[in-house]
């Protein structure tokens, strides 16, 4: 492959993670900030609408296509690159694969799941709504981070590929 078209897919990777981390920081910052300020039935029902909606999202086909590129991304600059570049790019692929695909299997979903089952008039649905934001929220900051991070090390990457 020709490092010109390396460093156009590897930047492009850069920049589908960065536009994940924006819709992450968004949520982190303002949204559920917003639906925890709502009255909880409110809240929930809104936040039950989000998930279910979600699967039907380009940001899930950015989400989800990002890993498999992260990992050919990693396997390819592990196998075919050497020094600061194969660096940055296996570390940005490993990042995005746990911090942000990992996270998100792993805590964040199933957290929608159980939020998705329970009833929005029961008293144990508004009890769970607090915690739920809490620790949702929480999470979410961790795939924020990673995905800044993951475009950060693919970026740096594509410059130590360019500079090399």
């Amino acid at each position: 492959m020709s490092l010109d078209l390396l460093i156009y897919v590897f930047g492009i990777a850069a920049l589908l993670s960065g536009i994940i981390a924006g819709v992450f920081l968004a949520f982190s910052d303002f949204v559920m900030a917003s639906l925890t300020l709502a009255k909880p039935a409110v809240g929930i029902e809104a936040m039950q609408i989000i998930n279910r909606r979600v699967y039907r999202s380009l940001f899930l086909v950015l989400l989800l296509g990002m890993v498999p590129v992260s990992v050919g991304i990693a396997i390819y600059a592990h196998f075919e690159l050497s020094g600061l570049p194969a660096f940055w790019f296996v570390l940005g692929g490993l990042i995005y694969v746990i911090g942000v695909f990992g996270v998100t299997m792993v805590c964040n979903v199933p957290m929608n799941k159980k939020l998705d089952a329970l009833d929005v008039s029961m008293p144990a649905t508004k009890a769970y709504w607090a915690e739920h934001t809490m620790c949702w929220t929480r999470w979410n900051h961790l795939r924020t981070f990673a995905s800044v991070g993951a475009a950060v090390c693919f970026l740096c990457g594509c410059v130590a590929l360019a500079t090399a």
